[in-house]
């Protein structure tokens, strides 16, 4: 590879700040700037820069970590308000959780959306992997690090508040087969409404974060006094590891994935877009927004 000149802009901007008594953020924001310049001073001489040559692992690591990051703080909030919710003997209330869980998830989706997709949920994963939104040789790396973040998640609540009961785990009331079909319908219409705004060229993006944590909250209302109102196979396993009690968890996986799946191939079945052209034009890969639960 051929060797390029290029000036070290952040060395010069050290020396500028050091002198001026610059502070240290406007110092950062400076050399993020320049390393930028860098770049493209590097790609515009013709040849491969250690940049772009790395590139692509660089942004498969800022998914992986946002990820971790969002799935992190989603289960910290839904599992956290259920365990509140037993501590104060019910007055958080089925709508505290609910809402905790929604806020959380429009909270993590407009923060990082555009980084990772904000899948938050390996069944979210396979659902926009099954309609080409997502690449499958990611999925198995984002659907380990869900895991691993709803693990350490439930770990770090049960460190905090001292809590080794199972108000945190998702347990149907009911016969497995009924809280197959709940858990089916309500990641269904979640899945429905996390299509249509993250991938329809048509939908207002912008409004991907409130609405799906609208449904959660919606689905939480409704279910939340049969299943747990799970919808995400994630926040069923995280706590169950860590509290070694798996009754039932087969539900919470095999539910949420078929209704995953099925809400978002619904959706692209039926996408038309104001001209009435087939659905595959209606559907973007390429300039989603990039949000998923």
């Amino acid at each position: 590879m051929a060797e390029v000149e290029y000036t070290d802009y952040s060395q010069q901007h050290r020396k500028s700040n050091n002198a001026s008594g610059t502070s240290w953020p406007s110092t950062m924001l400076q050399v993020c700037i320049s390393t930028e310049e860098m770049e493209r001073q590097l790609d515009s001489s013709g040849t491969s820069s250690c940049f772009s040559r790395f590139a692509p692992s660089i942004m498969l690591c800022k998914k992986v970590g946002a990820e971790f990051v969002g799935t992190f703080l989603l289960i910290l909030a839904a599992e956290g308000a259920a365990i509140m919710n037993a501590e104060t003997k019910g007055d958080v209330t089925y709508i505290g959780v609910g809402l905790a869980a929604g806020l959380a998830v429009a909270i993590i989706i407009l923060s990082i959306g555009h980084i990772s997709g904000a899948h938050l949920n390996p069944a979210a994963t396979l659902a926009f992997a099954t309609i080409r939104e997502h690449n499958w040789s990611e999925v198995p790396l984002y659907v380990i690090t869900q895991l691993v973040a709803s693990i350490f998640a439930s770990v770090t609540l049960k460190a905090v508040l001292k809590y080794d009961g199972l108000a945190g785990l998702t347990v149907p009331s009911g016969t497995p087969l009924q809280a197959v079909i709940v858990e089916f319908i309500i990641t269904f219409l979640m899945m429905f409404v996390a299509t249509a705004l993250s991938t329809d060229k048509n939908a207002v993006r912008a409004l991907a974060g409130p609405a799906v944590g609208a449904s959660v909250f919606l689905n939480n209302i409704l279910a939340g006094a049969l299943t747990g109102a799970s919808m995400n196979p994630v926040r069923t396993l995280g706590p169950a590891i860590v509290s070694n009690s798996y009754d039932r968890v087969w539900v919470y996986i095999v539910g949420p994935t078929l209704g995953a799946i099925t809400g978002s191939a619904a959706y692209v079945l039926l996408c038309i877009d104001q001209k009435g052209r087939p659905q595959k034009e209606c559907i973007s890969e390429k300039e989603r927004f990039g949000m998923e639960l």
